[in-house]
């Protein structure tokens, strides 16, 4: 990203972060949690899923600042809190109720094979190193994997973002708090 690229992205993401005071957390008891992500497109993809699958807030962790453009308006909708670092964010989710699960490569149970509690909170790690810290060492968080069956070393850091959040929903989702509008409502027919 060019330097004059970065400060116009920049002052849009404080812009935006201004707008998104008023955000309302999502109709579902789960959070997602972004360890140190690189600023420039996932997060926002992130934010479009989450706002989607009616996540309550996203945890940023290590994370000053990204590219709201990517997220198409559901930065502002979507709670953020951030935090400076991964045990600042876990003490206070552990405070809050939450049971912590980190998406770790290899590593943990298999996302199919686990039965979210209500209030669930999905780290997410930096797409080149991973987590900031061992999920699999770490006191009070449980390490999961997404199946593979390629050769490729993971998935898109939004991409798994997005199946956690389906894995949640398909588990405790609210089909009567289910707003998006069906094929035919968007061209206009009615029933």
């Amino acid at each position: 990203m060019s330097k004059g690229k970065t400060e116009r992205t920049k002052l849009e993401f404080l812009r935006q972060r201004y707008k998104a005071g008023g955000a309302v957390p999502g109709c579902h008891q789960f959070v997602l949690v972004l360890d140190h992500l690189k600023p420039d497109f996932n997060i926002g993809k992130i934010y479009r899923s989450a706002e989607i699958f009616g996540a309550r807030e996203v945890h940023l962790v290590g994370i000053e600042w990204f590219d709201p453009g990517p997220a198409v308006g559901s930065f502002k909708k979507v709670p953020s809190k951030f935090h400076k670092d991964f045990d600042h964010c876990k003490t206070s989710l552990l405070a809050e109720g939450y049971s912590i699960f980190a998406l770790a490569p290899g590593q943990g149970t298999s996302l199919a094979a686990v039965n979210f509690p209500l209030k669930t909170a999905l780290v997410l790690g930096n797409e080149g190193v991973g987590l900031s810290f061992d999920a699999s060492g770490t006191p009070d968080v449980t390490a999961l994997c997404i199946p593979q069956y390629g050769e490729s070393q993971s998935l898109n850091v939004s991409v798994a973002a997005s199946i956690a959040a389906f894995e949640y929903v398909r588990q405790h989702g609210k089909p009567s708090a289910e707003t998006r509008p069906q094929p035919n409502e968007l061209r206009g027919e009615t029933s």
